[in-house]
């Protein structure tokens, strides 16, 4: 294995297994639906970064930063659309409830990751730190899909595990309300390095 490819993986490894949105989305949805039904929201994650990436790399970053006021809309964007999300979270309902919050499939988690300021500076790091412009352009983008789309499952079955481990604990409205909330505020506190730059 290489020294790009081993740098690479382990990049991301860090990216998928630390808290973000996708991951407390994921322990929030295991918690409340169970591990079969999210299932589909992690492959939709898995499917849906994995594709960021490979566009990003093939020139949609460098796009981007040809447009320096277009990134930091998006970064607000996404925020304002993540804090939504948090909000629905920290109200969903309890399970085998009237109006009970549907899980989030595997197109929704697909169109999430485009929304996801966290992926957005992640998918842009992969652009210009793994990619060399001695080696085909192709290969690069095949390496790097493959590479997060091989991680994405196992870093992020943790996270559901989680949920539905302490789903047990959780047999009581306010309890489940409580863990919805805790989540919620992961969500939140995961902007903030994202918005402010560190």
């Amino acid at each position: 294995m290489d020294a790009t490819l081993l740098s690479l993986t382990g990049f991301a490894v860090a990216m998928y297994i630390t808290p973000g949105p996708n991951n407390s989305m994921l322990a929030s949805s295991g918690a409340n639906h169970g591990l079969r039904a999210t299932v589909p929201h992690m492959l939709g994650i898995a499917a849906g970064f994995s594709l960021m990436l490979v566009l990003v790399d093939a020139g949609l970053g460098a796009a981007l930063l040809a447009t320096p006021g277009l990134l930091p809309v998006m970064r607000w964007g996404g925020a304002v659309w993540m804090l939504v999300l948090a909000w629905k979270i920290a109200t969903a309902p309890p399970p085998g409830t009237v109006g009970q919050t549907r899980v989030l499939g595997f197109f929704g988690a697909m169109a999430f990751q485009w929304v996801n300021p966290k992926g957005w500076l992640i998918a842009l790091a992969v652009a210009s730190e793994f990619t060399r412009a001695d080696r085909p352009l192709a290969q690069q983008l095949v390496q790097i899909g493959v590479v997060f789309g091989a991680v994405s499952i196992p870093c992020m079955l943790p996270w559901v595990l989680l949920g539905t481990g302490v789903r047990t604990l959780l047999r009581s409205d306010t309890r489940l309300r409580l863990f919805n909330i805790a989540m919620a505020l992961v969500l939140v506190v995961s902007l903030i390095p994202v918005l402010t730059g560190d």
